[in-house]
Parts: structure tokens; C-alpha cells; sequence
């Protein structure tokens, strides 16, 4: 965040303190693109065949407004990591709702050119890292280098993966990935630095794909 949103952060929560009906909403748009951009980092294919980011956002909006009473009684925790909280597990909802339970419905309204997959972290980074520029007389190809990507970045430890996720691809800060991990800004930073050199290992198998 810039300085000027930083203060607008902290004026748009005082405003929230008193009761200000507006300020959770203006809030919320604040850190609006970052979690779009999560929603659509963590977002199964088979669920974007159905349902846009655009609807998780607002779903986990309502929900924020259900819960602001919630996070008043005990603000502990910064704004938009608790925004991000909310947003995801409504991404896992909505996720249940319209893959999980329908699986086969959910399924015929993908290409088969997109790779299937649940939405775990090494899935989500392997989709990520592979783009969305494959041509049809490259699909068959694709989804195997794929699979391959994916069970290589697999290999890596899932505190490795997590914290590759939500610095470099979710863009979250040092500070705010140690916070959700609960570890050190320092243990973060560490584990962040560790975690990129290996992964960088792996790519150098797959000169195809590269970090973004």
C-alpha cells in the first residue's frame, strides 16, 4: 500500500469504530484488486467455467458485513488480512457448492483443453506458472507438461508452496505473510528466500515456464 492508502486505511477504520456504515464497504474496495487477484489465483478452472471472480468478491463482501460485529470486538488483526480470510473460505464455498457437490455437471462446462484439477497450492502455482497462451495444437502437450510441473512443485514442502503463494503470487508483504503463518517477519523473510531457490531449481527443468 502507498503511504496516502495507508492513511486512508487507517481514517476509513476510525470511521468504522463510530459506527459509520459506509466505511466497511469503502474498505473493502480498497483492497479490492489484491483480492481479486487471490480469488483468481486460488480459483479451480472448473469453477471460472461457472462462476466469476467477481461474485466471489461480492459474496465475500456480504459476508464481511455479517461478521464486521465480529472483527470490532477484537481488531486485532489487519483489515485486509481479515478481508482475505473471509474472501477465500467464500471461495471454498462457493467452490463446494458448484464443483464439489456437482462434479459432473461443473465438468461438461470445461474445455478439455483446460488441466483439471482441485485447487490445491501446488495445482494453483503450476496453472500460474504455465499461462494461458497455449494454442489448441498445443493442449495435449500442455496438460502433460502440466501434471509434470505440478508434481514436481509438489516436491516442495507445503510451507514452501504457502509461502511462494502468498509472496509472490498473491503479493502479499513479509509482514502480512508472517502474520497469517504466524511465524517471524524474519522466519518468514528466511523461509521465502529458501523457498523461491528451490522452486527456481525446479523450473530450471522446464525452460518453458518461468516466474512471472
Amino acid at each position: 500500500m502507498t503511504d496516502d492508502e495507508k492513511q486512508q486505511e487507517t481514517l476509513l477504520l476510525e470511521r468504522l469504530e463510530k459506527g459509520d456504515p459506509k466505511a466497511l464497504g469503502q474498505l473493502f474496495d480498497l483492497h479490492r484488486a489484491r483480492l481479486w487477484r487471490i480469488v483468481r489465483f486460488r480459483m479451480d478452472p472448473r469453477l471460472s467455467a461457472r462462476v466469476d471472480a467477481d461474485d466471489v468478491i461480492q459474496e465475500g463482501f456480504l459476508a464481511a458485513t455479517s461478521r464486521v460485529k465480529h472483527y470490532l470486538d477484537n481488531p486485532s488483526v489487519p483489515i485486509f488480512l481479515w478481508f482475505r480470510g473471509i474472501v477465500t473460505q467464500t471461495l471454498i464455498d462457493v467452490h463446494r457448492r458448484h464443483v464439489s457437490a456437482g462434479m459432473r455437471a461443473a465438468g461438461r462446462d470445461v474445455s478439455i483443453e483446460t488441466p483439471r484439477y482441485d485447487p490445491e497450492t501446488s495445482a494453483c502455482l503450476a496453472a500460474q506458472l504455465i499461462g494461458s497462451g497455449t494454442s489448441p495444437s498445443q493442449a495435449a502437450a500442455s496438460a502433460e507438461r502440466f501434471q509434470q510441473l505440478e508434481r514436481a512443485i509438489a516436491t516442495l514442502s507445503p510451507a514452501d508452496q504457502e509461502i511462494i503463494a502468498l509472496r509472490h503470487f498473491e503479493d502479499l508483504t513479509n509482514l502480512e505473510a508472517a502474520r497469517l503463518l504466524g511465524i517471524a517477519p524474519t522466519a518468514s523473510s528466511n523461509r521465502y528466500i529458501r523457498a523461491l531457490g528451490r522452486l527456481k531449481a525446479i523450473l530450471s527443468e522446464f525452460p518453458d515456464f518461468r516466474m512471472g
